[in-house]
């Protein structure tokens, strides 16, 4: 049986991370959010328990970083109206993570897989829904981040993978 989101949660989870990002999205410190997430990323991948207390800054470290394909965004919709928990074989493949934020999900998913989904359903909600978050800076770096991306292509190619992209998630169920 499915589990639940608890969709109440996640508002809330959202509106924290909102108020987090929009405080460090300040025009006279342009680098401040970067920064934030960066030290914030560092935190979390050597001690995810912190979550515990601080659950939104996951949704706040990944913000701006995480990819969801139009047809995922479909499934996320429907999970959303639903109050549906996707199962990790479904949400794996509708998600794009940042290759060099994989520590840190990795980390993040060993300590709790529901508090992973439930944090990308957050960035969901935040990407197409209500208060629209400030948009990410990237930094000079991430100019082609297409290819910094692992999980589920937008191309029709069945069976070719894309440059850059890379399902880990597979070579653990070998």
């Amino acid at each position: 049986m499915a589990k639940k989101l608890n969709i109440s949660r996640i508002n809330e989870l959202k509106n924290n991370a909102y108020d987090n990002i929009e405080s460090y999205d300040d025009p006279d410190t342009p680098k401040a959010l970067e920064q934030f997430t960066s030290q914030i990323k560092k935190v979390l991948q050597a001690d995810p328990k912190m979550l515990d207390s601080v659950p939104e800054y996951l949704p706040v470290a990944l913000y701006g970083r995480v990819k969801f394909p139009a047809d995922a965004k479909l499934k996320w919709a429907h999970w959303i109206n639903t109050s549906t928990q996707p199962e990790w074989d479904e949400f794996k493949v509708t998600i794009g993570f940042n290759n060099a934020d994989l520590p840190l999900v990795l980390a993040v998913r060993a300590y709790s897989e529901d508090l992973l989904i439930e944090s990308c359903a957050v960035l969901y909600l935040l990407e197409t829904q209500g208060k629209a978050a400030p948009a990410p800076k990237h930094s000079e770096d991430d100019d082609d981040d297409d290819n910094d991306y692992v999980g589920h292509s937008d191309d029709d190619d069945e069976g070719e993978e894309e440059d850059g992209y890379y399902d880990h998630y597979d070579d653990e169920d070998r």
